[in-house]
C-alpha cells in the first residue's frame, strides 16, 4: 500500500517520510487512533516505504519486485500479529500464522475494518480474541531471522491493546532492545489498555478522525452521489469503515439502533406498568444470545447515543452527527430525557456492563439488571431552574 492510497492525514504522512529520509526511525512506535481513521493502512504504507525504498518522497518508486511482494501482503520482512482465538482451524494455542490468509484478505478488502469485522471473518464473534504468550514467542522467533532484503524488518501488531499481560512481559525486552534495523509498529485505539512499561518504550503518534472531505471524496469514488457522500461522511464522524458500511447498508449500527429503540420504547412504557418488565427480560435474552464482542460494541453504541442526545438537549446541534434510521424514532424527541441529572449515572451503568461482559459474566443477568436500572434513570427529572 502506498501513501497516496491512505485517506487524508497528510501531516502524519509528511512526518513519517521526513523522519525515514533523515534516518531517524524509532525502533518502537505506537500508532493511536479511533476506529476507521486509517492506522493500519498508514502502517502498511510506512513499512513499504522503509523496506522498498522511495522516489521523491513517495513510495510507489523504489524496488519494483519488493513492491510486488507488498501488493500481496507477503513480503518476508514484514510480519503481523493480531487478536485470534481457538477455532476448528486452530483448536489450541492459536496464533496469527494460523489465520494469515484470512488476514491478507482482510487487509485487501477491509483495511479500515474494526475488530468486530475481523472476528466475524474468522468466525470468533462469540469469543474474545487476544494476543497471547504463544504469539509473543512466535514474534521473538521471527525477528531473530536475518532481513530478506538486507534492510529493515517491520513487526506490525494490530489492536495491540488486546495483548495480554504474559505476552506484553515476554516482548518487553525485545521492544526495548530489538535487533538492528527492526521496527515495531503497535496499532491501537485505546493506549491506556497497553501496560505502561510498553508505552514508555514507544514513540507515540496520535491519529485524528478523518476529515469529512476526505471521506466524501472516497465515497464518491466508491459510487456514491455527491449529496449522499456528504451526508454519510457527516454521520460517520471521521470513521471511514462506518461510512462504507452505511453506503453499503451493512453497518452493525443499523442492528444496534433497532435494539436501542426497542429498549427505549419498552423503558418508557414500563413506568407504572409492571407487565412491561417481561418485555425487558425478552430484550435482555435476545442480546445475551449474541457474541460478547457484539454485546460490548452495542453498549459502546448506547453510550454514543446518550452523548449525542445530551448535545441536542443542550442546543449544540452542530456537534450532533448521529442519525437514527428506525421508523418513527427521533433523536430530538428523545434528547430531553438525557440531562445533567442522569447522564453520568447512565454512562457509568453502561461502562459497568461492558466491564462485566469482558469478564465473562452472565450476559442475560447483566442486560436484565442494566435495562431495569436505565429504565429508572430515563424517568429521572432534570434539575429545575428558577
Amino acid at each position: 500500500m502506498f501513501f497516496k492510497d491512505v485517506l487524508g492525514l497528510s501531516h502524519i504522512k509528511n512526518h513519517l517520510v521526513k523522519t525515514a529520509d533523515a534516518g531517524r526511525v524509532p525502533h518502537a512506535q505506537l500508532f493511536v487512533g479511533p476506529e476507521g481513521c486509517g492506522v493500519l493502512p498508514m502502517a502498511l504504507a510506512y513499512a513499504q516505504y522503509l523496506i522498498c525504498g522511495n522516489t521523491n518522497g513517495e513510495n510507489e518508486g523504489g524496488n519494483v519486485s519488493c513492491n510486488l511482494k507488498f501488493n500481496s501482503f507477503s513480503h518476508p520482512d514484514v510480519h503481523f500479529a493480531f487478536p485470534v482465538a481457538n477455532t476448528d482451524k486452530a483448536k489450541s494455542h492459536a496464533v496469527s500464522d494460523h489465520y494469515i490468509q484470512e488476514w491478507r484478505d482482510f487487509m485487501k478488502e477491509q483495511p479500515y475494518g474494526n475488530l468486530f469485522d475481523w472476528h466475524q471473518l474468522i468466525g470468533i464473534e462469540k469469543k474474545q480474541g487476544q494476543i497471547g504468550v504463544d504469539e509473543a514467542q512466535d514474534i521473538v522467533k521471527k525477528l531473530s531471522l536475518k532481513s530478506y532484503e538486507g534492510g529493515y524488518k517491520v513487526m506490525i501488531i494490530w489492536m495491540a491493546e488486546k495483548m495480554n499481560l504474559s505476552a506484553a512481559n515476554k516482548l518487553l525486552k525485545l521492544i526495548e532492545e530489538p535487533p538492528e534495523q527492526t521496527v515495531f509498529l503497535l496499532l491501537c485505539q485505546d493506549e491506556e489498555q497497553i501496560i505502561q512499561t510498553i508505552r514508555s518504550r514507544c514513540q507515540i503518534l496520535h491519529f485524528p478522525p478523518l476529515a469529512e472531505n476526505a471521506i466524501t471524496d472516497a465515497l464518491i469514488k466508491n459510487g456514491a452521489s455527491t449529496q449522499e457522500a456528504a451526508q454519510i461522511a457527516h454521520e460517520a464522524n471521521g470513521n471511514f469503515n462506518k461510512a462504507l458500511d452505511l453506503l453499503n447498508k451493512d453497518s452493525e449500527d443499523l442492528v444496534f439502533e433497532k435494539w436501542f429503540v426497542q429498549w427505549v420504547r419498552s423503558a418508557f412504557k414500563a413506568k407504572g406498568n409492571k407487565a412491561v418488565i417481561h418485555e425487558l427480560i425478552l430484550w435482555s435474552d435476545e442480546l445475551s444470545k449474541t457474541g460478547r464482542e457484539t454485546q460490548k460494541k452495542f453498549l459502546h453504541y448506547c453510550i454514543m447515543v446518550m452523548r449525542q442526545a445530551l448535545l441536542i438537549n443542550y442546543g449544540v446541534d452542530e456537534l450532533a452527527y448521529m442519525k437514527i434510521h428506525a421508523d418513527g424514532f427521533q433523536l430530538a424527541k428523545f434528547a430531553p430525557f438525557i440531562h445533567e441529572n442522569n447522564i453520568l449515572t447512565i454512562t457509568e451503568e453502561l461502562e459497568n456492563a461492558i466491564y462485566h461482559i469482558e469478564r465473562n459474566g452472565n450476559a442475560k443477568l447483566i442486560f436484565t439488571d442494566l435495562s431495569i436500572r436505565l429504565t429508572r434513570l430515563l424517568h429521572k427529572k432534570a434539575t429545575q431552574t428558577n
